[in-house]
């Protein structure tokens, strides 16, 4: 019986793995498989032709390489920071007992989640303008000429930054705000017996107990 038992488990095993193989097979293993065949071809929507590595040459000879490294790395470490640091101080405010509606303010802060990023890119871009935008007419209204946000190759990457650093702000303080009320309250109650303030708990509490939380954070930041 108990043969038998080992053998039908043998036999009905590959049958179990087999959906989730064909799944893998068609959205991740053949995707890909496809996007290196096509990296070493010139097409078309029409033709094709195979041109070996001769993409990947012109891709590592090109004279604007280290441009594009570079500013990479400082949009990554930008805007990966801000939400980091952001989003800790929000949420601990957030989780304040002493807020009476974070429940409501929780809904405002995530709300950038919930827009599409095409129609973030067009509200930005018309906020932006460098005539008519509402940004340059606010300053216009102080005696301040706007600079040109997204024409200036000074300001256009810190520009675009800022954008992706508040439509991400939100999902960011909602992980850090999980990983702050799952803190056992035993802490608080501890520092509130050591005559502790809300400094204290923000500084040896809030900072350092939420690492899990941290750390999601900080990875889907440099994803994103």
């Amino acid at each position: 019986m108990s043969r038998l038992t080992k053998y039908e488990k043998k036999l009905y095993s590959p049958w179990f793995i087999l959906p989730g193989g064909i799944i893998y097979f068609i959205f991740f293993l053949l995707p890909t498989l496809s996007s290196f065949f096509f990296s070493m071809t010139w097409w078309t929507l029409t033709d094709w032709k195979f041109i070996g590595f001769e993409n990947f040459r012109d891709f590592f000879t090109d004279p604007n390489l280290n441009i594009s490294f570079k500013n990479t790395f400082i949009y990554a470490v930008t805007t990966s920071g801000s939400k980091v640091i952001l989003a800790l101080l929000l949420a601990s405010f957030l989780s304040s007992p002493a807020i009476k509606i974070r429940n409501f303010l929780r809904s405002v802060v995530y709300f950038p989640n919930l827009v599409s990023t095409l129609a973030v890119g067009i509200t930005f871009q018309s906020l932006m303008h460098p005539t008519q935008g509402v940004i340059n007419n606010a300053l216009g209204l102080l005696g301040i000429k706007g600079p040109d946000w997204l024409g200036n190759i000074n300001l256009a990457l810190y520009s675009v930054a800022l954008v992706d650093v508040w439509k991400g702000l939100s999902i960011a303080t909602v992980i850090y705000i999980a990983g702050i009320m799952s803190i056992p309250q035993e802490y608080n109650e501890a520092l509130l017996v050591d005559g502790g303030n809300a400094w204290h708990r923000f500084r040896y509490i809030i900072v350092p107990l939420p690492r899990g939380a941290r750390n999601s954070v900080i990875i889907l930041s440099f994803i994103g």
